[in-house]
C-alpha cells in the first residue's frame, strides 16, 4: 500500500512513518498542504493521512481541493480538536474518516487498512455491473455515479452508502447496519455521522434524493 502522510510536526511524522513502514507499506511525507497537492498530482496513493493544522493551506483546504479535481483517494483526517462540529465539517468536505490525537497506533493501522479495503471493494469484482434505479446509475467498475445521465462527484463513503441502498431497495436499514457496512463500525463514534452523510447523499442525488426515506425510530429505506 502506498500512503501519503501530510503532517508538519516532525516527531509525529517520524513516529507514524516508521510505524506504517513496519507494516510493509510505502510512505511519502509532505510537510505542507501545498506539497501534498504536488505529490497527489504526480503519483497515486491508496490512502492519505491528513493533519488538519498545517502551515499555509490547511488540511481542510487540501481535502476540498482534492475533491474539486475529482481525486477520490480515501482521506483519514488527524486533529487534536475533539469536537463534533470539527469532525462533521471534515467529513462534509469529503474526508472518509477522522481520528483524534493522541491516538492508539493500532487503531490508526486498522482504520487505514479498512479505508483501503472499502475503496478497493468497489473495483475488485470483475463481473460487476451497472446498478440502476429510476434516474440513478452506479457503475461499480468505473465508480461513476450518474443521475439523469449527469455524472455526480462522490466520496468513497457516499458511494459506499449509495451502493448499500441500491443493494437493499425497499429494506429498512438501521444506523448500526449502515455504520457496520460503510464505516466498519458497530456503533456511531461521531453521534450523527450517518445522518450527515444521508443529508449529503440526498443533496447530491438531486430529485432522486427523496428516494432515501427516513423511517423514524428505525433508520432509512431506499425506494419509491
Amino acid at each position: 500500500m502506498n500512503i501519503l502522510l501530510v503532517e508538519d510536526e516532525s516527531r509525529v511524522a517520524d513516529f507514524i512513518s516508521r510505524g506504517l513502514r513496519s507494516e510493509g507499506w510505502t510512505v511519502e511525507h509532505a510537510l505542507t498542504g501545498e506539497m501534498a497537492l504536488e505529490f497527489l498530482a504526480a503519483s497515486e496513493f491508496n490512502v492519505v493521512i491528513l493533519d488538519l493544522m498545517l502551515p499555509g493551506i490547511s488540511g481542510q483546504d487540501v481535502c476540498r481541493k482534492m475533491r474539486a479535481r475529482k481525486d477520490y483517494t480515501p482521506v483519514l483526517m488527524l486533529s487534536a480538536l475533539d469536537a463534533t462540529d470539527e469532525r462533521v465539517e471534515g467529513l462534509r468536505l469529503g474526508a472518509d474518516d477522522y481520528l483524534v490525537k493522541p491516538f492508539d497506533f493500532d487503531e490508526l493501522v486498522a482504520r487505514v487498512g479498512a479505508l483501503d479495503r472499502r475503496h478497493n471493494a468497489f473495483i475488485a469484482d470483475p463481473d460487476a455491473d451497472v446498478l440502476k434505479y429510476q434516474g440513478i446509475e452506479f457503475n461499480t467498475r468505473s465508480l461513476v455515479v450518474k443521475v439523469d445521465d449527469i455524472e455526480i462527484d462522490m466520496t468513497s463513503r457516499e458511494r459506499g452508502m449509495l451502493l448499500l441502498f441500491l443493494s437493499n431497495e425497499g429494506r429498512v436499514l438501521g444506523r448500526e447496519r449502515i455504520l457496520n457496512s460503510v464505516w466498519a463500525a458497530q456503533e456511531d463514534p461521531l453521534t450523527n455521522v450517518v445522518d450527515v452523510y444521508v443529508g449529503r447523499l440526498r443533496k447530491k442525488l438531486g430529485r432522486c434524493g427523496e428516494l432515501v426515506q427516513t423511517v423514524r425510530g428505525h433508520g432509512y429505506r431506499f425506494g419509491s
